[in-house]
């Protein structure tokens, strides 16, 4: 077993969207077991990269981010799972948590071969993250109680195609092992 890495997508949010109502009941479930990742992580020194979306916002920074979203609809489902001292933090414009970002660079510098994907949104960003993820030769695995979806059926058919498709780990929390 390689190096790993938590990467949390898209956590850090207002819910201030268009399919908010939609994936809110999701994000609560999922929350409890993202931020028991999250914990696990920290306490096997297994770093901690959050990925998130800017919402179009190019001079914001990760700090305003999270004042953003802690100032939003839900900050209940945003205080669980915020960004510590020693987080990383990359923001995303697009689905991938790779596109068009440094993840990949800051992956290969932390020497890490395998990616624990968590957040939202199942049949989205986390299905396109571990495409990209798996293309670059970084084994995925996805803890299917710390994803939230908009749409169930389409989160377990992203879910199959991950296993299926990427070679994904797809467990729970608490048999991640690091």
């Amino acid at each position: 077993m390689g190096k790993h890495a938590v990467i949390v997508i898209d956590m850090i949010n207002s819910y201030e969207h268009q399919d908010a109502d939609l994936l809110l009941p999701s994000v609560r479930r999922a929350t409890p077991a993202i931020a028991r990742l999250i914990e696990r992580a920290r306490d096997a020194k297994v770093p901690v990269i959050y990925v998130n979306d800017n919402f179009g916002e190019w001079r914001s920074h990760h700090g305003e981010i999270v004042d953003q979203a802690l100032a939003g609809s839900h900050p209940e489902l945003v205080e669980p799972v915020r960004p510590d001292e020693s987080s990383l933090f990359v923001v995303k414009a697009r689905h991938s948590a790779f596109y068009e970002t440094p993840l990949a660079y800051l992956l290969n510098q932390l020497d890490v071969d395998q990616v624990v994907l968590c957040g939202q949104v199942t049949e989205q960003c986390i299905l396109y993250s571990a495409l990209d993820a798996h293309i670059r030769y970084l084994g995925v695995t996805v803890p299917e109680d710390a994803v939230a979806h908009i749409h169930a059926d389409l989160a377990e058919a992203a879910l199959a195609m991950m296993r299926r498709n990427m070679g994904a780990d797809i467990r729970t929390v608490d048999t991640v092992e690091f």
